[in-house]
């Protein structure tokens, strides 16, 4: 099948690397023989007239050049399409990138999208939000939140707003109910998951997959925070899912399971992230996933 590309790359000038990615985009794909255009993202965030102009002009593959909220934008509108979408990873996370072993490095990054191997991805609904990587409640939330604020990003200033909001951290009471049971809790965090990491090979659901149609809950519950750290590490290396049990979970420091819907009562309305970027909370969630949303190229 003939292919035909369209790549979205956020227009802000004047830094080495965009310059130097956008020669090669041009060069290796005029090398490969495949139509393509270049496009700017847009700071609305809608990407809606992607629909007319794929089917008006057979585009096959969306690349986006960028960040998880970017792809969430694109993914959103691509929901049930045969278009594949690629990602070279630009953001400060990469969780879905990395989640699905695509390099950092935009050659290699290349490289696998002309390969063209491509998957069914799941996705999921928060209310009528859509997602296809990671949502949080609480501490991470509060995070994303400050971190957006920054003017300056990357990796560093995020492990600066941790650690600050680490220190003042508090639990957040929550209600949850799935299959006909429900547990009240207090808890620094909650993060619903279909993939296994928040970004930056951080993996907070180490058990995820992008296509088995389950959503993976991990809730931090109230504890010390010196054992918050040690319970978070251990989850990250060895967290185990288990059966959804009121009885037990009372007695568990973090609640680990899967679910293909569930229903979060939030009534001190702790803040909330979607795949990353800072969104508006409720005092209720409606969660559910969708199976095979999006196609997306892999390693």
């Amino acid at each position: 099948m003939n292919r035909k590309f369209i790549y979205f790359i956020n227009p802000i000038s004047g830094t080495k690397g965009k310059a130097v990615l956008l020669e090669k985009i041009q060069q290796a794909t005029n090398a490969k023989h495949i139509p393509f255009e270049i496009v700017p993202t847009n700071v609305e965030g809608d990407y809606n007239f992607l629909q007319e102009k794929i089917k008006k002009e057979q585009i096959t593959d969306v690349i986006v050049c960028g960040g998880d909220g970017t792809v969430n934008q694109i993914a959103k509108v691509l929901q049930k399409t045969a278009v594949n979408i690629g990602i070279i990873p630009m953001g400060s996370g990469n969780g879905l990138a990395f989640a699905a072993h695509i390099p950092k490095d935009y050659s290699k990054a290349l490289d696998l999208i002309f390969k063209g191997k491509s998957m069914e991805i799941d996705a999921f609904y928060i209310n009528d939000a859509f997602s296809c990587m990671l949502c949080g409640l609480g501490f991470d939330a509060q995070v994303a939140h400050d971190f957006a604020q920054q003017k300056k990003r990357g990796l560093a200033t995020y492990v600066k707003q941790t650690a600050k909001n680490f220190l003042k951290a508090q639990p957040y009471p929550f209600e949850i109910s799935l299959s006909g049971n429900s547990f009240h809790t207090e808890a620094f965090f909650i993060s619903i998951a279909n993939s296994n990491q928040f970004g930056n090979h951080f993996t907070i659901a180490p058990l995820a997959s992008l296509n088995d149609g389950l959503l993976d809950i991990v809730v931090v519950n109230k504890m010390h925070k010196a054992r918050m750290i040690w319970s978070v590490l251990k989850q990250i290396k060895y967290g185990q899912l288990k059966s959804f049990e009121h009885t037990k979970y009372q007695r568990e420091g973090i609640h680990y399971f899967q679910t293909k819907a569930l229903t979060i009562h939030n009534p001190t309305l702790a803040p909330l992230h979607i795949d990353g970027d800072p969104a508006n909370t409720a005092s209720k969630f409606e969660i559910r996933i969708i199976e095979k949303a999006f196609r997306l190229i892999v390693a």
